[in-house]
């Protein structure tokens, strides 16, 4: 457990700053969309298998299968040049500004933006209050990380428990259900991100996500028969597209020297909402399963947890276009 907490998350944001060093502004989006896709392509192939090993083979495979990934980084990734490659490939006129350091007014066209020097040491709660209020695009994105992350943690705190006390379900059919949102997530990501980013944009598609999450989360909550949550499930294929929108836009905006900085406060942010979610949700669902329930609204806290990420689609829809784009030269 305490490996997970200190690897899983810094896997992370370790491998979207790869990828947005790596990846040209104009494909990034698909590329974090895709690379999201494989992810959760892994998540359904690991719970497939899962069925049809023992619990301790199964620990045993998946240190094998985390090895093997360990040994490939090792052999095969080769460091990046923090972006260096992008800009003498022509990318320069989309290259990002700092978020930590002020614009630089020049007169000359040939002056490059201002760079951060390669961080030595952990940030500090003063640098990430200083990423929060020097850029109103990336306080907006956190914003909508958090609330986003709140609404996802408590749909999926509650949704076990509501559909055992509403429907009766077994552990396999909500494995089934996981199942269903798994892989059509993870074909959402590999096929529909790279299509449709370039032609809505990340803005756009982050809106339409956000709208399908809400409505993936209020639907669960007036589900009235067993079928219901399997209809509602494809809806993954529209709200799964949140986070490769909000990595891609924070992603432009920041400098080639911040790409993993504010890829780990974004997954900070989402952490604390993933901590704050079941303290929230759980009671909540279990007041309105029991009997003491004010009203007789057993989904209540499904309708909570999509309230969350109605004001996430909020916040979304009143960012300014120009908070989207790099600061001009």
């Amino acid at each position: 457990m305490l490996t997970a907490m200190v690897a899983e998350s810094s896997m992370l944001c370790l491998s979207l700053a790869y990828v947005a060093d790596k990846v040209p502004q104009s494909r990034r989006a698909a590329a974090f969309g895709v690379f999201s896709g494989v992810c959760l392509a892994g998540f359904v192939a690991g719970t497939v298998a899962a069925r049809f090993l023992t619990v301790p083979c199964t620990f045993q495979v998946a240190a094998v299968a985390a090895l093997a990934a360990a040994v490939y980084v090792r052999a095969f990734v080769q460091e990046t040049d923090g972006g260096a490659s992008l800009l003498h490939a022509g990318d320069e006129e989309n290259s990002s500004r700092p978020l930590c350091l002020p614009s630089c007014s020049s007169s000359s066209e040939d002056v490059a933006p201002p760079a951060l020097p390669p961080l030595r040491k952990a940030l500090s709660l003063s640098d990430m209050a200083a990423l929060l209020t020097t850029s109103s695009t990336f306080s907006r994105a956190a914003l909508v990380t958090f609330f986003y992350s709140l609404g996802e943690t408590g749909l999926q705190t509650s949704l076990l428990y509501f559909l055992k006390a509403q429907f009766h379900y077994t552990k396999n059919q909500y494995a089934n259900l996981l199942l269903v949102i798994g892989i059509t997530g993870s074909l959402s990501q590999l096929v529909m991100m790279p299509i449709l980013a370039p032609k809505l944009g990340e803005q756009k598609l982050l809106i339409i996500a956000l709208l399908g999450s809400c409505m993936h989360g209020f639907l669960y909550s007036i589900a009235w028969s067993p079928w219901v949550p399997y209809l509602v499930a494809s809806l993954v294929i529209i709200s799964i597209l949140v986070n490769p929108c909000i990595r891609s836009i924070v992603s432009k905006r920041a400098g080639p020297s911040e790409q993993g900085m504010v890829q780990g406060c974004l997954t900070g942010i989402s952490s604390t909402a993933n901590v704050i979610s079941p303290i929230v949700f759980s009671p909540l669902t279990a007041w309105f399963l029991s009997e003491t329930a004010p009203f007789n609204f057993r989904g209540f806290s499904l309708a909570c947890a999509a309230f969350a990420m109605l004001i996430a689609l909020t916040l979304s829809i009143n960012m300014r276009p120009a908070e989207l784009q790099p600061d001009s030269k």
